[in-house]
């Protein structure tokens, strides 16, 4: 089984969607990590809604700290933001690293419904991303 860890800043949005998008699409061959570094101590509820409306249950997730992950091996490491790409480390036992910026739906103004609308569409941006790589 192929492991993958992705990484952004708070690790409540962006990073949390791509780990059980990735868990999913995988079919089994990929196990999915998360991480941010500087973790949130939460996944934003938004980002919790636009998951539950592709039935994948993000609800009992955690945010956790690149560092629980840094002596481990990964034969991919995927940085969703660039904030994350600047402070994450060199991870050494990663096979293969990518960066694959998206906008932060946590940085949505307005009504929840308008928020709403850009963590679909960043749910979907990550989504089309990584079947493109599978």
């Amino acid at each position: 089984m192929k492991r993958v860890l992705i990484l952004c800043t708070g690790n409540s949005c962006r990073s949390q969607m791509a780990e059980e998008l990735w868990e999913t699409l995988g079919a089994g061959e990929w196990q999915a990590e998360s991480a941010g570094s500087k973790p949130s101590g939460y996944v934003h509820p938004l980002a919790i809604q636009a998951m539950q409306e592709l039935e994948i249950d993000l609800s009992t997730n955690t945010s956790k700290s690149l560092d629980q992950f840094k002596d481990q091996p990964f034969d991919l490491v995927v940085t969703v933001c660039d904030n994350a790409k600047e402070s994450c480390p060199v991870f050494s036992g990663a096979t293969e690293t990518l960066h694959w910026p998206f906008d932060d739906p946590a940085d949505a103004t307005g009504s929840d419904d308008e928020k709403m609308h850009m963590f679909r569409r960043v749910r979907d941006e990550i989504k089309a991303k990584i079947e493109s790589y599978l």
